[in-house]
């Protein structure tokens, strides 16, 4: 089925027309019919001959295309969108020659509100007058105190009954407090309006002439002077910019900062009746995401990084094309001068071949005081044998030795043959800070 299949009017679907149906809109015709079945036979105007829920149930590869994803605003986007809010003034807003039909105090406390509390627009239309509070040390601040607030004062925001939970009390940042009270200030007194939700009456923080402000006023209004004001569009790839997707923004925000809040401390700031609802907006960044992977080493687990010497003057007399050794692998304890090194089963525990130069030797510290002599850094992959040498410790080292025990060197001998025991050392761990061994 196609959009627009089956109606009159097109002029409302404008480029939608065409396209295939959306799985919710599936769920929802299911839903539909599965209802119209149902009522048909508990009104006894035909017989029950089938289950409406189990002969029209939704398809699981249908639900499986129907979920939760909050859309978060990209960093740079939300930034400006921030500043924008910080900065509204009355000439960014439409309206007519008499201004706009709300105070500016009136929009600008909705509009920090909607920047910093993270609240659904339905939870800010309906605060109420007294929901900001003051505390410090833990102590209220009393509410007709003159002295000046703190600096590390606490805004507490009282929350009305939500559409997951009862109401509760979060803390916001002191900007929004200050906001609600330049406008409790300037507010005139109003009659008690109802609450569509809890059916009391109350009074309405953001209300004038005892009509509060509309739940869509934050949509058709604000946040299109703040996209112009910033110079950003309405849309971006994930959507329109709505009023929900500041509370996804902010709680990914919370999730990924510094000292991120967890699951439980994210799901009692926002309000929910359970963590899963939370984690879908406990979304992890790709910056966040790419730090803990870089963390976990993987390539440094399966890498490791030895130092070689390179004999440049070896190689400038023509003494490496006659067979000299000309690179030689720091074993730590000696050095190797294998050319094909990173292939020796042995180079994790060395059997001290013909190919071996011990560090104390003449030869190596020869070696070591040329002038000419260049460092440089070459990694060797690990086999998992010798990566568990390197994290499980001596027993792994153990077995890798027992293994080797009869494998032939370079030189063409087994560490049997040569009846000597590799010494337990494993390659030095070369630590790579700005390009420079350590």
């Amino acid at each position: 089925m196609m959009v627009g299949d089956y109606v009159q009017r097109h002029d409302h679907l404008h480029g939608r027309a065409g396209k295939p149906v959306a799985p919710r809109t599936k769920a929802h015709m299911l839903m539909a019919t599965r209802t119209f079945f149902r009522d048909c036979q508990e009104w006894e105007w035909f017989p029950r001959r089938f289950d409406p829920t189990r002969a029209l149930a939704l398809p699981r590869s249908v639900s499986a295309l129907i979920g939760t994803d909050p859309r978060v605003i990209a960093d740079d986007v939300w930034a400006k969108l921030l500043h924008a809010g910080l900065n509204i003034e009355a000439a960014d807003l439409p309206g007519t020659s008499a201004g706009s039909y709300y105070p500016m105090e009136l929009i600008r406390a909705l509009t920090l509100t909607w920047l910093f509390s993270g609240l659904r627009s339905d939870e800010i239309s309906r605060l109420r007058v007294g929901c900001a509070r003051w505390q410090h040390d833990g102590l209220p601040i009393p509410g007709n105190s003159r002295e000046i607030l703190a600096a590390d004062a606490v805004c507490l925001l009282d929350i009305p009954v939500n559409k997951t939970g009862t109401a509760f009390t979060k803390p916001v940042d002191p900007i929004i407090g200050q906001a609600i009270e330049a406008w409790r200030a300037l507010r005139p007194a109003q009659p008690p309006r109802l609450d569509r939700k809890t059916s009391e009456n109350v009074d309405l923080l953001f209300s004038v002439r005892a009509h509060p402000v509309g739940k869509t006023y934050i949509n058709r209004t604000i946040i299109p002077a703040l996209c112009a004001k910033a110079g950003v569009p309405t849309a971006d790839v994930r959507g329109n910019i709505t009023s929900h997707r500041a509370r996804s923004t902010i709680a990914s925000q919370l999730y990924n900062a510094k000292e991120p809040m967890t699951l439980f401390e994210l799901q009692a700031w926002l309000g929910h009746r359970t963590p899963t609802t939370t984690q879908h907006y406990a979304k992890i960044t790709p910056n966040t995401l790419a730090k803990a992977y870089t963390e976990a080493g993987y390539f440094a687990r399966n890498i490791r990084t030895i130092e070689v010497l390179l004999d440049r003057e070896a190689v400038t007399s023509g003494a490496a094309a006659g067979g000299e050794p000309w690179q030689y692998y720091d074993l730590g304890h000696g050095l190797c001068s294998y050319t094909f090194f990173e292939q020796c089963p042995h180079r994790m525990a060395c059997a001290k071949c013909d190919f071996y130069t011990p560090k104390d030797s003449s030869k190596a510290q020869l070696l070591e005081a040329k002038d000419n002599l260049q460092r440089m850094l070459a990694s060797i992959p690990l086999t998992d044998e010798e990566r568990a040498a390197v994290d499980d410790g001596q027993a792994a080292l153990d077995s890798l030795l027992g293994r080797l025990a009869d494998i032939p060197t370079p030189a063409g001998s087994t560490p049997r043959q040569l009846r000597a025991s590799p010494a337990p050392t494993l390659l030095p761990i070369i630590e790579v800070r700005q390009g420079k061994p350590e």
